[in-house]
């Protein structure tokens, strides 16, 4: 795949998050949140480049250090998400400024990455980002899927606050 289609897909995806993160929405646990982690997976795996060849072993380095702070970035998301139910039970999601946070630090550290492989004369190309940003939403989902499961009718945990929806209930964070 190009560098121009590399861009489109990390710039769609990212785009998708943050919209999908603003707005409160739904939870299916039964749906499969993995999916769209395996795809971008696959897709930054076909690329040949993913680690250089005459550098294998500070490419690699850099590599495990971006899925490591793709990791690190999902799980602080996947748990500064406040969850709460509805009446029907139904179990609902939405970022909050703890994960804009988590968010700015993420993409801050991937920035010291990217000038990092720029001093030492890598090239960590699009790839790289693809896996680290799947590694985010696999951690932020499987974290999110696990903390929804715990709430059932009989686990209310907090009264909500701020929503249009008063008798509601909402987990602290």
């Amino acid at each position: 795949m190009s560098g121009l289609v590399n861009a489109l897909a990390i710039v769609a995806v990212v785009a998708v998050m943050i919209v999908r993160q603003s707005r409160a929405r739904a939870i299916d646990t039964d749906r499969r949140w993995w999916l769209l982690p395996v795809v971008l997976t696959v897709v930054a795996l076909r690329e040949p480049g993913i680690v250089e060849a005459h550098d294998r072993a500070e490419s690699a380095a850099l590599l495990a250090v971006e899925l490591i702070i793709g990791l690190a970035t999902g799980v602080g998301w996947g748990w500064t998400t406040r969850l709460w139910t509805a009446p029907d039970g139904t179990v609902w999601t939405k970022g909050t400024k703890a994960s804009i946070a988590v968010w700015v630090v993420g993409i801050a550290l991937r920035a010291g990455v990217l000038a990092l492989c720029t001093a030492l004369g890598l090239h960590q190309d699009g790839s790289a980002f693809l896996l680290g940003l799947a590694v985010t939403l696999l951690a932020r989902g499987g974290i999110l899927a696990w903390r929804a499961q715990s709430f059932g009718p009989a686990s209310r945990l907090a009264p909500a606050y701020g929503g249009d929806n008063p008798s509601a209930w909402k987990e602290r964070v």
